[in-house]
């Protein structure tokens, strides 16, 4: 009999232990995916480097993916939070380590010259094995293109990676992110080059893309450095934050497909 109610005992403990009982035969349409965006990094230093810092207690991603071999790392659960964003916003959405899955990228990021900033460029391996983990992430998760965007877009203000050499046109290409159409540009260009549109447009059209801008109609250093992040994605080979024909055209088709 003692036995009996010891084994009792134990059973109940047990029940309590694992928590209450929940019925998930049920299912609500009116949800998605608790990360919305993909956040592009590159770590500005060698694989061991980046290795340590990311498996500290501080900076973090989900991913990290090698040079050569383009090896995949994943240091944080897709479910759980990474802090890789740091202050930052995008549609209207601040502080995205609680909306975002980082991957970081081994690239030295730049030196300065006396010619100015040298830029490191990216292996095809590296960039072909994130595309793969980009079309799982989505494909996984739901998320539509426009979804992956650069720690640069979403702030603008004190960050510049991926950089101008990461092949934003390669996922374009591979249906990862949206491409302005090279023939609208061009007849955009063309009207904008005898008018281009006041700071105030350029303002507008670039809060329209997702990137936290002023609205004040004046070309101060902030958005100068929204217009950059936005060249350096759209058109590397000329960043200098300026709000010319060829930017005006590469806005209004982006955002007139939507």
């Amino acid at each position: 009999m003692k036995s009996l109610i010891l084994a009792l005992f134990g059973l109940l403990l047990a029940g309590c232990a694992s928590g209450p009982r929940i019925d998930t035969r049920h299912t609500s349409l009116g949800q998605d995916s608790r990360a919305q965006f993909i956040v592009l990094h590159y770590t500005s230093s060698d694989l061991q480097r980046s290795l340590d810092i990311l498996k500290g207690d501080g900076v973090s991603s989900h991913y990290l993916i090698g040079e050569a071999p383009a090896t995949i790392y994943r240091l944080v659960d897709e479910d759980r939070r990474a802090w890789h964003a740091g202050e930052s916003q995008w549609n209207g959405r601040t502080w995205l380590n609680s909306s975002s899955i980082g991957i970081e990228l081994v690239n030295r990021g730049y030196i300065e010259s006396a010619e100015g900033r040298l830029w490191y460029p990216y292996s095809d391996e590296q960039i072909d094995a994130l595309i793969v983990l980009l079309k799982d992430i989505m494909q996984r998760r739901g998320l539509k293109p426009g979804a992956i965007i650069g720690h640069s877009d979403i702030a603008p203000q004190r960050k510049v990676d991926p950089g101008p050499l990461f092949p934003w046109k390669r996922l374009a290409d591979a249906g990862l992110v949206p491409w302005p159409d090279a023939q609208a540009v061009a007849r955009q260009r063309s009207l904008f080059a005898t008018a281009i549109p006041d700071v105030a447009w350029f303002q507008a059209q670039l809060a329209e893309q997702g990137y936290k801008v002023p609205e004040h109609g004046y070309l101060d250093l902030e958005t100068r450095n929204v217009i950059a992040a936005f060249q350096m994605k759209y058109r590397p080979a000329r960043f200098d934050g300026e709000p010319d024909a060829e930017t005006a055209a590469l806005l209004a088709v982006l955002n007139a497909a939507g």
